[in-house]
């Protein structure tokens, strides 16, 4: 029997709302959604001039515009496009040389500004062809393209900040009975607020007056409403339903639940995986391979003979088309739109690799109380030892020492200590005996509430052992004498035989690791049909187990919910931590569980599998199509009259990263 004292890891939590996108994109975040548009709209009207004074444009549609003068309008308008519409290439050229991050940026900075500069050269003279409309074209489409990429990474990140900037501004403040609106951000801990029906909860609190049900299905997944009443928790972001609820605030701002998730999420957005770093470092050696193959490109055209303008057509086709955007997006935006839905589904990533490896697990270790069981301990027997005590007076001892503990025992201990009206009394000199119970002081007795492993410990027996009960067992020993015993049942949660039954299906290995005796251990493995137990286990004897899995070539996952699960969480493959409610738990695990569903660890390995196979799918996408435009471009069926322009390949780049948004898009739980 573990006997956990919960604690909560608080950071500083703060939201930032910058757009955190792959590498190019980081090059021009000052340049927002609203910019990109606003550029495109002007760039495009300035274009239909420039495409009605182009002499090509003329000879395809039969018609002729000319006037004294025509060519320098066409110069001024298309050099308006390349400074104004070209300006985040154009700056994101320059951040990536500066940085030494040559990219994407770099890529369509050098095409456009050569096509521009061969242009104005011919317009004074050089002998040629113009390439004015064609740059303007392509600065159109990368622009219209930027957008909305640009959109899509954002959407998929900001679904948790809106739900933030949702929250209400006001709260009805409670002082003395009396009522009156105030700004949210005024609220201090400890202050009592009203909820009306159908308003939104504004703090995260406890409820001390009223019943309702509360939507809180945005934040946590839980589909259905949760009944809240006296003394429960309520968070921040969810929806009340039929009834009023006077609240007493207990975190504010920044340390509220929805503010922590949003930074988990950020941060799981801005770290990057291996998948993704792999990504980073193929895009670089692809505007390499882009540059030089451009510059190939014209030396080879211009080497058989053919005119400078078509050769430097193609090397700016090469350069377009070849950018490596459906490659810097394929891993990023899959990327924010799994972290944002694993949140609104309660799962909160804060190891993006880990998340990713989850295809990798050949075992999973499930922490009983809490994650298979409901962890709602029912006292069951209250067996007096000691003559010199009756039942009343054991259960009054022992709550003085589990009132400073939040264990489920206590919680379970406490509920019936209350429902017979015993009076509470104060413990001191209280102190916590990891895995083994508790201790302290009560009315000058010393008290010790502890499970089996600390009379074994201590060589202390009892004419009743605890092998006898199938049900959780606590003794309770007052100075180092047995006086009697608490029996608790718990009951396995409706979704826990589901749960392991789809892992069984995905070939993974399942095994409970408890504290409790054998019998317990026995019965709870056998009725969901796990594949095995380890019984009897100490919180450090947790890290060896997993350890020993290790050793023998497993890849471990592991489950647990509280602070003596910290080192086995840590050494494990993947860490998932349980936590019930607003506890956005231990610092240690890789992963987060809002709810303490076991069908949500099956989920997670699920999803973390589909992501991963997601990145792949748009890696190879995004490569294969660069391994047959790039010949394309550079004009190896010249022959057979098929020749791209700039403009086409700008559009085939731009549906190239289209394809890949879509399929991230289509990433499901």
């Amino acid at each position: 029997m573990e006997h956990t004292h919960h604690t909560t890891h608080q950071h500083s939590f703060h939201i930032s709302h910058e757009h955190s996108g792959h590498e190019g994109h980081d090059k021009h975040a000052g340049h927002n959604v609203a910019d990109f548009w606003k550029r495109f709209i002007i760039s495009t009207i300035v274009s239909i001039p420039v495409l009605a004074l182009s002499h090509m444009i003329q000879s395809w549609f039969g018609f002729d515009l000319s006037f004294p003068g025509d060519k320098h309008v066409l110069a001024v308008l298309s050099t308006f496009i390349f400074i104004y519409g070209g300006y985040p290439f154009l700056k994101g050229l320059v951040d990536e040389v500066k940085a030494n991050t040559i990219g994407m940026m770099t890529l369509i900075g050098v095409a456009i500004t050569v096509a521009w500069a061969y242009s104005v050269a011919i317009t004074f003279g050089l002998p040629g062809m113009d390439f004015y409309w064609e740059m303007a074209t392509l600065i159109d489409i990368m622009l219209i393209g930027h957008y909305f990429e640009m959109k899509s990474v954002m959407g998929a990140s900001r679904s948790l900040e809106l739900l933030v900037k949702m929250m209400p501004s006001t709260t009805h403040h409670l002082v003395n009975g009396n009522i009156h609106d105030m700004p949210v951000s005024h609220l201090k801990i400890n202050d009592m607020i009203l909820v009306k029906p159908g308003e939104k909860i504004p703090v995260d609190g406890i409820v001390t007056e009223g019943e309702s049900y509360v939507d809180e299905s945005m934040l946590t997944g839980e589909s259905k409403p949760v009944k809240k009443e006296k003394d429960s928790k309520v968070i921040g972001g969810g929806v009340n339903s039929n009834g009023s609820l006077t609240i007493k605030v207990t975190s504010t701002g920044k340390d509220s639940y929805l503010n922590k998730v949003v930074k988990l999420v950020e941060d799981a957005q801005k770290v990057k995986s291996k998948t993704q770093n792999f990504a980073d470092r193929a895009a670089k050696i692809l505007t390499f391979v882009a540059l030089g193959g451009g510059v190939i490109t014209l030396v080879v055209w211009l080497l058989l003979g053919f005119p400078f303008v078509f050769a430097l057509e193609r090397m700016v086709t090469v350069m377009v088309i070849s950018c490596p955007h459906a490659l810097g997006l394929a891993v990023p935006l899959v990327v924010a739109i799994s972290t944002s839905i694993s949140a609104q589904k309660g799962l909160l990533i804060r190891n993006r690799t880990a998340f990713e490896n989850a295809r990798l697990i050949t075992t999973i270790i499930f922490d009983k109380t809490g994650t298979l069981t409901k962890g709602s301990h029912e006292l069951r027997v209250v067996k007096v030892l000691n003559k010199n005590f009756d039942e009343k007076e054991l259960l009054r001892l022992a709550s003085g020492i589990e009132q400073h503990s939040e264990h489920y025992i206590a919680q379970g201990l406490l509920k019936k200590v209350k429902e017979l009206n015993i009076e509470i009394p104060k413990a001191e000199k209280f102190n916590y005996l990891p895995g083994k119970g508790l201790e302290g002081i009560v009315d000058g007795k010393e008290i010790k509430v502890v499970g089996p492993n600390y009379l074994k410990e201590q060589k202390i027996s009892i004419s009743q052992t605890s092998e006898n009960f199938i049900e959780t067992i606590v003794y309770v020993l007052v100075n180092n004498e047995a006086a009697g015993y608490f029996t608790f049942s718990d009951q396995i949660r409706e979704s826990s035989f589901e749960a392991i039954q789809t892992l069984k299906e995905a070939g993974i290995k399942n095994l409970l690791l408890t504290g409790d005796n054998e019998k317990v251990a026995k019965k709870v493995s056998n009725e969901l049909q796990m594949d095995g137990y380890i019984a009897n286990v100490l919180p450090h004897e947790k890290l060896e187990k997993v350890k020993e899995l290790q050793d023998k070539g497993e890849y471990v996952a592991m489950t647990g919910d509280g602070v003596n699960d910290a080192p086995a969480l840590a050494q494990a493959d993947i860490g998932i931590a349980v936590g019930s409610g607003t506890d956005v738990a231990a610092e240690t695990a890789d992963i987060i569980l809002v709810n303490s569903d076991p069908k949500d660890i099956a989920t997670l390995i699920l999803f973390g599998k589909a992501t991963y196979n997601k990145m792949i799918q748009n890696l190879w996408w995004a490569a294969g199509y660069n391994i047959v435009a790039i010949p394309l471009a550079a004009g190896v069926l010249y022959n057979w009259g098929i020749v791209l322009s700039p403009a086409v390949g700008a559009v085939l780049m731009s549906l190239s990263t289209i394809v890949v948004a879509i399929n991230a898009k289509l990433l499901k739980v």
